[in-house]
């Protein structure tokens, strides 16, 4: 197969992105092989090793490509939106699943059994939480959280429950909307400094 012809390298590692994070969303990263993604993509396996050093770079890139980022698409839709109407909205979406949860799910499980999974994984977390701090830093700066919460601690709470709703779905256990919006709608009017009603939906 090669590179396909009239096909830009860029576009060839999009390709294979989009292949393997489908692929290891359905199959897990252990039932997924590396000629199986690159055949998805209508690549050689020596086309794929050019893009990628190994299977597990190829999985945490699919990740940072196509994994879900609910805050980081809410904030980049209404960048001057009060954080804690962002995090509202954010919460408000986690008990339900997205397709591209799986692809978290497994880059998880296999980084507790695959060293070589483990090192890029805590690279990739690492990132999410040093941007969630960041943005926690920035909202306090603006006066919209309370300066006394510690924003690191704060970004991992978020990252904890992002992560544990990929796990903990709708088919497991189910969560009445309305009871989840007002358990949220408390606890952000805790982290605010000034009372918060729920703010725009």
């Amino acid at each position: 197969m090669g590179r396909i012809a009239g096909v830009t390298a860029a576009e060839t590692r999009a390709r294979l992105l989009r292949a393997a994070a489908g692929a290891f969303a359905r199959r897990g990263y252990d039932g997924t092989r590396v000629a199986e993604i690159a055949a998805s993509a209508r690549v050689s396996n020596g086309a794929l090793y050019a893009h990628f050093g190994s299977k597990a770079e190829l999985l945490v890139a699919a990740l940072r490509t196509h994994g879900r980022r609910l805050l980081a698409d809410l904030l980049a839709a209404e960048p001057d939106r009060p954080i804690t109407d962002v995090l509202l909205a954010a919460g408000r979406c986690l008990p339900h699943a997205d397709r591209r949860d799986g692809l978290i799910v497994e880059a998880l499980v296999a980084a507790r059994r695959d060293p070589a999974v483990a090192a890029p994984m805590r690279d990739y977390l690492g990132e999410r939480a040093a941007a969630l701090t960041g943005l926690m830093r920035a909202a306090q700066e603006r006066g919209e959280l309370d300066p006394a919460v510690p924003p690191a601690a704060l970004a991992h709470f978020c990252l904890l429950l992002a992560l544990g709703s990929s796990l903990v779905t709708e088919d497991l256990h189910a969560v009445d909307d309305d009871g989840w919006a007002a358990l949220l709608t408390r606890m952000v009017a805790a982290l605010a400094t000034t009372p918060h009603t729920g703010g725009t939906q």
